[in-house]
């Protein structure tokens, strides 16, 4: 076997020092921006934090009782919690940026066929995360807080703190958000082929209940939410295999 030649060798230490310290730059530029693109989204947001909890707080207070409203029980907690609010909205509105700088950075180093099929997958991931976002503000909190408010004891006042309510909204947008990326889950496992289609076909019953049971323990407890999140969760995962059929080419009978 040929030795390397010393000047060689050198050679391609220091062209790869010099890629990894150009890949480190520009990742380096990238976070900049997104971290820039959140600050200032927060910077503007700030006036306008109050008015973003009423409207956050307008599902729970369409649904108290005569006389019953939100509480403060720390003493920051009316400026820090809409403070706290302006950045989970500034984050949200942000994300195009985000997934856009980081598909910006991953993107030179990946196939043809892989980009192809990347980037209607980030635009789905968006979206549907969005989806879900607003399905349980508009459907899911407005019945929950109904149902919470209809079997409160007789002589309790429901007075929710601020912060607390907020801890279980953005909790509930992050749960929903996340499970109406079915579609999007099921199309990655059948491109790393580690399900067919066939398989996902076969696998539905064993979905339906999943997602039932993961219903049960991410919704408050009612039956309502529980059903609002189960059935558009089987759905979604139509639309899954629907998409598989749309994006992946049938493996080739060998």
């Amino acid at each position: 076997m040929d030795k390397i030649d010393p000047d060689t060798r050198e050679e391609v230490q220091q062209n790869a020092a010099q890629g990894l310290f150009s890949h480190l730059l520009e990742l380096r530029s990238r976070l900049l921006k997104c971290i820039t693109t959140l600050l200032l989204l927060l910077l503007m947001l700030m006036p306008f934090a109050n008015r973003l909890y009423s409207g956050l707080a307008a599902p729970l207070v369409a649904h108290l009782p005569s006389g019953a409203h939100l509480i403060a029980t720390q003493v920051t907690s009316p400026f820090l919690t809409p403070l706290e609010l302006a950045f989970y909205v500034a984050l949200f509105i942000s994300m195009p940026v985000i997934l856009y700088q980081l598909w910006a950075f991953v993107s030179p180093g990946l196939y043809r066929r892989e980009k192809r099929l990347a980037q209607p997958l980030l635009v789905a991931t968006l979206a549907l995360f969005y989806l879900g976002c607003a399905f349980a503000y508009f459907l899911v909190l407005p019945a929950a807080f109904r149902f919470l408010t209809a079997v409160t004891p007789q002589g309790v006042d429901m007075m929710t703190d601020i912060t607390h309510y907020l801890d279980f909204v953005v909790w509930m947008f992050f749960a929903f958000g996340l499970c109406f990326e079915v579609p999007v889950a099921v199309v990655i496992l059948a491109a790393m082929r580690t399900v067919t289609l066939d398989q996902l076909r076969s696998a539905r019953r064993y979905v339906i209940a999943g997602a039932a049971v993961l219903a049960a323990i991410v919704t408050p407890p009612d039956i309502t939410s529980m059903i609002m999140l189960a059935i558009p969760m089987c759905l979604l995962y139509e639309l899954g295999l629907l998409a598989v059929r749309w994006l992946l080419p049938a493996p080739s009978a060998k």
